[in-house]
């Protein structure tokens, strides 16, 4: 399966994944689509906790974000579909 069919397939768990698995997801989507960070760290928590978990990914490459993102998917697609 590719990348983008991967994203829609994780965006439909039937059970919603912890925030420490969503963040995972959310570093790696931002990192393939916009590369490395480009904004401010926002002051509200949700907004750092995004920000952090898009920071954590500086430097990879758009394949590697990739790759990543869908070894999470089967790391965690057994447990939330």
């Amino acid at each position: 399966m590719d990348f983008d069919a991967i994203c829609e397939k994780s965006k439909a768990f039937s059970s919603k994944p912890p925030n420490d698995v969503y963040l995972e997801f959310y570093g790696l989507y931002k990192q393939v689509h916009v590369g490395d960070v480009n904004i401010e760290r926002p002051a509200d928590a949700e907004g750092a906790a995004k920000y952090d978990a898009w920071l954590s990914r500086k430097g990879m490459s758009t394949d590697a974000a990739k790759a990543a993102y869908i070894a999470l998917y089967e790391k965690y697609a057994p447990i939330y579909t």
